[in-house]
């Protein structure tokens, strides 16, 4: 599979997903628990922008263990503020990472956990020139067909030291607590891209200051 196909594979919205296989060793960290119950959610867009000014962060407690994203209003106010909107109405609670690209990204963000859906809508911040996908670096995935920083609910968290992406994926913050979080789950896939261990995002809370 060349590099462009599989690029296009990870962070397009149409993606297959599969059946988890046998824990790993780098599972060690994470709890085992039930498949949650997925299915289409979909939300109102939000009409309105954050107060400018305020620092939002963003706690994803998993059953590998919790990390917090420190939110990027002023590079990506749209996207952040349906995000944060999205987080308050529950919407990533009990969904899944469905896709892991072990050295490369983990994606959630999918209601369905197939890789295909999303909130009903879509936002758009287009990103700089020259945008860096680094480690931590948490953006929004999109299909090839979108305009660059295209945005609905899945996301993705860059697991290498540079991804080296073209700047077509809004950039909305950086996790700043729970890296090694971060990268625990990022060594649970396979060859094919897919979880070989469920990881549930149980529960996003969103605090500002």
């Amino acid at each position: 599979m060349g590099l462009r196909l599989a690029l296009l594979l990870v962070l397009g919205l149409a993606v297959p997903t599969g059946a988890t296989a046998a824990p790993t060793a780098a599972a060690a960290g994470c709890a085992k628990v039930a498949p949650p119950k997925l299915g289409e959610r979909h939300e109102s867009k939000p009409t309105g922008k954050l107060p400018a000014g305020t620092t939002y962060r963003v706690t994803f407690d998993t059953n590998c263990g919790s990390f917090t994203v420190t939110l990027d209003q002023k590079q990506s106010p749209n996207t952040v503020a349906s995000f944060v909107s999205l987080v308050r109405k529950g919407f990533f609670d009990r969904t899944i990472f469905h896709r892991i690209v072990p050295g490369f990204v983990i994606q959630g963000g999918d209601p369905t956990g197939t890789g295909t859906s999303g909130p009903g809508y879509a936002t758009v911040d287009t990103p700089p020139k020259g945008a860096a996908y680094t480690h931590g670096v948490v953006a929004m995935a999109k299909t090839a067909s979108d305009p660059p920083g295209t945005a609905g609910s899945q996301f993705f968290v860059v697991t290498a030291a540079n991804a080296n992406l073209p700047s077509d994926y809004a950039i909305i913050g950086k996790v700043t607590k729970g890296l090694a979080v971060v990268d625990l789950i990022g060594k649970l896939g396979n060859a094919s891209e897919l979880p070989t261990r469920l990881v549930e995002i149980e529960k996003a809370t969103v605090s500002g200051s």
